[in-house]
C-alpha cells in the first residue's frame, strides 16, 4: 500500500488516484478547509455524490470524535477514538471488501466498532426544526456508535521527523493520554478517558531512544505530563551526560507538580520556560471547574521554576466560564500582579481564551458568554502596563469554534458555501444568515430544516432534556454522568455573573 503524508498549507499534490483520503482534526477551525481540499483533489465534496471509483474520505481526531455532525455530510466514515485500535480494524475491513460496490463497502465499515458512517444515519426533526433523534437507516448497523479506547502499554510517538513540520525536527513522545483532573470544560480530559500512562522501560525509554537517532530535539506531550507516575524517573534518566546535546521541551504541566528539580533539568536541557494552566485567578471559579489548584500552589510553581533556573512562566486561563463575575476576572489580574511582585526576575506570560462549550464534556449544555469580550480587554488593561505579556485568543473566533462544536448537519451547507469567507467573522455571519433565509444550496438528499438561530447555537444554555446533535455517538461517559458532573460544578458556592 502506497501512503502519502501531506500538509494542507503547502499545496502538496495527491497521487493521480487514491483509494483513501483521510485527515485528523484537533481543532474546530481546521474543519472548514475540508470542502476546499476535496475540490482541489477533484473529489465530490458530498459523500452521497461519490461513485465507486472515488476515494473513501475518512476522518478522526478529537474534534470528529466529540461531534462530527457539522462535517458529517463530507465524510464517508468517521473513526471515533484511538487510532491504535481503529486504523487497523478500518483498513482490514476495507481490504476485505475493496472490490465491492461503494454502498456495500460503507455498510461493511459501519459494522466495525467505532466506525461511524454518516450516510447510513438520518436526523429527525419536529415541526419547529428541533432535533429529535439521529437514527440508523437499517437494522444491520448500530443505533449507538461508541468511541474506541486503546489500553495497550505504549502510546504514540513521531514516525516522521522533518524540518517541514509545524515543530521542525522535534521527536514527539506521548507521555500520558487524558488527564486525571477532569476539569469540567476539558475535551482533552473527558473525551480521552481513562487516564493512561505507558511504562517507562517498555514504552517511554524505547520511544525516546528511537527518536534521538534522528534528531536531538525531544518533545514530551500530554495534557499533564508530570502526572505520569514515573515522570521523575524519566527526568533523571534524561539528566545523564549522554543527553547533554539534547534539547527537551514539555507541554503544559500541572502547577502542583512543579519542583526546583524539574526546573533545573529542563533548564539544563534547553528549556527557558514552563507552561501551567490556572484557568482563573479566582479560587471560587477553580472550584466550579474542578481545577483542584490553590493560589499558594501557583505561587510555589513560580518560585520553583525560578529556583530551577528557568527564566519564564507561561500561564493559561479563561474568561466567560459558567457563573464567572467581574470580581473573578479581577482576581486573575491580581494573581498575575502578585506573582510578578513576589517572583522578581521571572518573565510572566498569560494566555487567555474565551470558554467554548465542547461536546462530550459536562459544560456541553452551557453557551459562550458575550461579556467575555469585555473581560479580555479588561485583563489587557490591567496587565500590559505592568510588564506582563498578555496573549488573548480572539473572542470572535471562539464564537466560531462554538458554532462548529455545537451544531448538527444543518451547518454543512454553511461550511461548503463560506469558502474564503471562513477567514473572517463577517463571512461566517453572512453565510449563516443566508442559510437561515433558505438561500444556500442544500445537501443532496432529503431536505433538512433551516438551522437554529445563531444565538441558540452559540450563546444559549441548552435544556438538559434537549436532544444533543451527537446523541447517537458515545464517548467515555454517558450524558447522564456528564450532567451529574455539570450539576456538581454549578452547585459549588457561586456568584451569578
Amino acid at each position: 500500500m502506497d501512503v502519502r503524508r501531506l500538509f494542507t498549507d503547502q499545496g502538496d499534490p495527491l497521487p493521480r488516484h487514491c483509494d483513501l483520503f483521510g485527515l485528523s482534526l484537533s481543532w474546530e477551525l481546521d474543519g472548514p478547509v475540508l470542502p476546499e481540499l476535496l475540490r482541489n483533489q477533484r473529489i465530490p465534496i458530498w459523500a452521497v455524490e461519490r461513485k465507486d471509483n472515488d476515494p473513501i474520505v475518512f476522518g478522526g481526531g478529537p474534534v470528529l470524535t466529540a461531534n462530527p455532525e457539522p462535517l458529517a455530510p463530507f465524510f464517508d466514515a468517521v473513526l471515533l477514538g484511538d487510532g491504535e485500535l481503529l486504523l487497523p480494524a478500518f483498513i482490514d475491513a476495507l481490504q476485505g471488501c475493496r472490490n465491492e460496490p461503494r454502498a456495500r463497502r460503507l455498510q461493511t465499515l459501519a459494522k466495525v466498532p467505532g466506525v461511524y458512517v454518516p450516510s447510513l444515519y438520518a436526523p429527525r426533526y419536529d415541526a419547529d426544526g428541533s432535533l429529535l433523534a439521529v437514527e440508523p437507516l437499517n437494522s444491520e448497523i448500530p443505533a449507538l456508535v461508541e468511541k474506541q479506547t486503546w489500553r495497550g502499554n505504549t502510546l504514540s510517538h513521531s514516525t516522521v521527523v522533518t524540518p517541514e513540520a509545524a515543530w521542525p525536527d522535534i521527536h514527539m513522545v506521548e507521555v500520558v493520554r487524558s488527564c486525571p483532573e477532569l476539569c469540567r470544560f476539558c475535551l482533552a480530559s473527558y473525551l480521552t478517558l481513562p487516564f493512561r500512562t505507558p511504562s517507562l522501560d517498555d514504552g517511554l525509554i524505547p520511544a525516546v531512544e528511537k527518536g534521538l537517532t534522528a534528531t536531538r530535539r525531544l518533545g514530551l506531550l500530554g495534557a499533564s505530563v508530570t502526572q505520569h507516575p514515573q515522570f521523575s524517573d524519566l527526568l533523571h534518566w534524561l539528566d545523564q551526560d549522554r543527553f547533554d546535546d539534547t534539547r527537551i521541551s514539555v507541554s503544559s504541566v500541572r502547577a502542583a507538580t512543579v519542583t526546583p528539580e524539574l526546573g533545573r533539568i529542563l533548564a539544563k536541557r534547553g528549556s527557558r520556560s514552563l507552561t501551567i494552566a490556572i484557568e482563573s485567578g479566582s479560587e471560587r471559579i477553580r472550584e466550579v471547574v474542578n481545577k483542584k489548584l490553590t493560589t499558594e500552589a501557583i505561587h510555589a510553581a513560580a518560585r520553583h521554576a525560578k529556583q530551577g533556573g528557568l527564566s519564564g512562566l507561561k500561564l493559561y486561563g479563561m474568561v466567560g466560564l459558567p457563573t464567572e463575575s467581574d470580581d473573578d476576572v479581577e482576581a486573575t489580574g491580581e494573581l498575575l500582579l502578585a506573582l510578578k511582585k513576589n517572583t522578581s526576575g521571572l518573565r510572566f506570560t498569560l494566555g487567555v481564551s474565551t470558554f467554548v462549550p465542547k461536546a462530550q464534556t459536562p459544560f456541553q449544555w452551557q453557551g459562550v458568554r458575550p461579556e467575555a469580550e469585555k473581560r479580555l480587554k479588561r485583563l489587557a488593561k490591567t496587565l500590559k502596563p505592568k510588564g506582563i505579556e498578555f496573549r488573548p485568543e480572539s473572542y470572535g473566533w471562539s464564537v466560531i469554534q462554538a458554532l462548529l462544536s455545537r451544531s448538527d448537519r444543518r451547518l454543512a451547507p454553511v461550511i461548503a458555501a463560506v469558502g474564503e469567507g471562513r477567514e473572517s467573522m463577517g463571512g461566517w455571519k453572512k453565510t449563516y444568515r443566508a442559510a437561515l433565509n433558505g438561500e444556500l444550496k442544500p445537501i443532496p438528499g432529503p431536505d433538512l430544516p433551516a438551522p437554529p438561530p445563531w444565538a441558540t447555537v452559540i450563546h444559549e444554555e441548552w435544556d438538559q432534556n434537549c436532544t444533543l446533535p451527537w446523541i447517537h455517538l458515545r464517548g467515555p461517559l454517558t450524558p447522564a454522568k456528564l450532567r451529574e458532573h455539570h450539576d456538581q460544578a454549578l452547585n459549588q458556592t457561586s456568584s451569578p455573573g
